[in-house]
């Protein structure tokens, strides 16, 4: 078997230029998908980590029904207390689960006392809001003298930046909020702008933030009833597993109807980037499949190319006694050993560039926010199939040469001119 090996190779250089050339762009394929891959996983882990921590949150719970019509609020789906504490219950007793917090989702009217509009209102527990959605105050502008920690008091309201700039509203402005209850009756009440929340792309960045006790009493709320509960996991790559099984735990919960009283979703069913993240999936594996193309037509070309300038020597190892099957496996050899070369280049270099990516950062915008950071990693088990896959498809593509070489009949070959 050294002895095939030590033949193949040999073949193989007799040829250096054409090998050489077939082996850069191989190379080339496999650095491509590395950098690719690095870039737009970081790019996609960046995405996801700014909506799911600055403010949808990895899950939410919400009463059976509510996010099919989510886009009107609806007031009548809320959750009491009983049915809280069952959510708490079921969340406490999942390991995974790292915190969960209250919110409840309001349409209001808000006026400067000269003009009005409309705004789309967060009630949060600011306390618990901060462990869900960690990085939700990086997003908020507010006054230089106050304290530092404080997220938002009661009597407070945060608004979105593009309001503000509409009303011509500014850190410490009073404002008056006007909403209905679930009954149809209309209530206002008095508040002060806390700080201005930066948008973000799609319906979550228009979003303004509010007590969870002041939106209580603006909705007249003779208790407490909560819209949804938003979910932060210990491990994110958990999301899929966790899911399950606090689905499998909420179905037990009935409601008088027979029906299930609670739906869980992933960020994936609540925010339109999940789009955007399954089209970065699809670019990756067709980036994937174009390297799977390259290899499978360089190879095959060398290989086809190699049986018929060689085929006066492949009918004297014939004629020498050089069985079929040995003919056969010295061009998948080489086929082999092609793609192996070309894969411990292409990784090297691809693992480089991505280490000299991290050294020079690249930056980009995202929303409003500017110079984020990307950090390009690759996955070692993923460039081992990736590899893997360009041995295999090497291999592949000499079998067709390979066997058309090991057919040969010795006189009709030691003829050829």
């Amino acid at each position: 078997m050294i002895r095939i090996f030590q033949i193949a190779l040999r073949n193989l250089l007799r040829y250096k230029r054409r090998t050489l050339l077939t082996s850069l762009l191989i190379t080339f394929g496999i650095v491509l998908v590395i950098l690719f891959s690095g870039l737009v996983g970081s790019f996609k882990s960046m995405m996801i980590g700014q909506i799911t921590d600055s403010n949808l949150a990895q899950m939410q719970i919400h009463k059976k029904g509510y996010v099919s019509s989510i886009d009107t609020m609806p007031l009548d789906l809320t959750l009491d207390t009983k049915k809280y504490k069952k959510i708490e219950q079921v969340l406490a007793g999942n390991s995974e689960v790292k915190a969960w917090a209250p919110r409840i989702k309001l349409n209001a009217m808000l006026s400067n006392f000269t003009d009005t509009t409309n705004i789309r209102l967060n009630a949060i527990s600011p306390e618990k809001e901060i462990l869900v959605c960690p990085d939700v105050k990086n997003r908020m502008k507010f006054d230089q003298k106050r304290e530092a920690g404080i997220l938002l008091n009661q009597g407070e309201v945060i608004i979105p930046e593009k309001l503000a700039k509409g009303m011509k509203l500014k850190i410490g402005d009073p404002i008056v909020l006007v909403a209905n209850n679930k009954d149809g009756s209309v209530n206002g009440l008095n508040f002060k702008i806390a700080g201005i929340i930066e948008a973000m792309l799609g319906p979550q960045g228009k979003e303004g933030y509010m007590h969870i006790k002041d939106a209580r009493e603006l909705l007249r709320m003779d208790k407490p009833e909560i819209i949804e509960v938003a979910i932060r996991l210990h491990d994110f790559n958990k999301l899929d597993k966790v899911y399950a099984d606090l689905s499998l735990k909420l179905s037990e919960f009935i409601n008088k109807k027979g029906k299930p009283a609670f739906e869980i979703h992933t960020w994936k069913k609540l925010s339109p980037f999940s789009n955007i993240a399954k089209m970065i999936d699809l670019m990756t594996i067709a980036m994937k499949v174009i390297m799977i193309a390259i290899v499978l037509i360089s190879v095959l070309n060398v290989m086809m190319m190699s049986v018929y300038e060689r085929v006066r020597e492949i009918g004297t190892m014939s004629a020498l006694g050089t069985s079929p099957g040995r003919i056969m496996s010295l061009f998948i050899t080489e086929g082999f050993l092609l793609g192996l070369m070309s894969t411990i280049a292409g990784s090297i270099i691809g693992l480089s560039g991505i280490w000299a990516l991290n050294i020079y950062k690249i930056s980009i915008a995202f929303g409003s926010q500017d110079n984020i950071l990307l950090s390009p990693s690759v996955n070692i088990t993923e460039l081992l199939w990736v590899s893997c896959i360009v041995l295999l498809i090497s291999i592949f593509a000499s079998l067709q040469p390979a066997y058309k070489a090991s057919r040969m009949e010795p006189v009709d070959a030691l003829g050829h001119v």
